[in-house]
């Protein structure tokens, strides 16, 4: 009987040491740098830099580029889950920065259609009397 449980006790610690090792190998393996992510985002800031990012939605672009300035750095120091982090937050402010830019340019043509129409029917109004 002692010799069964000796048995036992030996599978159970090749069963420890085998789940360890197990853990160990998933735990190092690491996270692919996010090469794309940072290409994505890159290509989101210039996007709403094009849309007027910089005189229409400022904050949003700053923190955009902010961020993936943070990005490159995490992934040259190899921190690539805090890299990826850090660059789709990025390419969620560019993408915010370009829709308020464009919001804020189809707000300004409206306002210049609308003066345009004041314009007209003041003329017409003028061309009436």
């Amino acid at each position: 009987m002692n010799n069964n449980h000796s048995r036992s006790t030996q599978i159970m610690r090749s069963i420890g040491v085998t789940a360890v090792a197990a853990v160990l190998v998933a735990g190092c393996a690491s996270i692919p740098a996010p090469t794309e992510q940072i290409a994505v985002s890159k290509a989101a800031v210039d996007s709403a830099t094009s849309a007027g990012g910089n005189e229409f939605a400022p904050v949003q672009l700053q923190s955009a580029l902010e961020k993936l300035n943070a990005a490159e750095r995490a992934m040259a120091e190899e921190e690539n889950l805090k890299a990826r982090q850090l660059a789709e937050q990025a390419q969620v402010d560019a993408q915010l920065a370009a829709a308020t830019a464009r919001a804020a340019k189809a707000q300004k043509a409206v306002g210049e259609l609308r003066e345009g129409n004041r314009v007209l029917h003041q003329e017409i109004d003028r061309k009436a009397q």
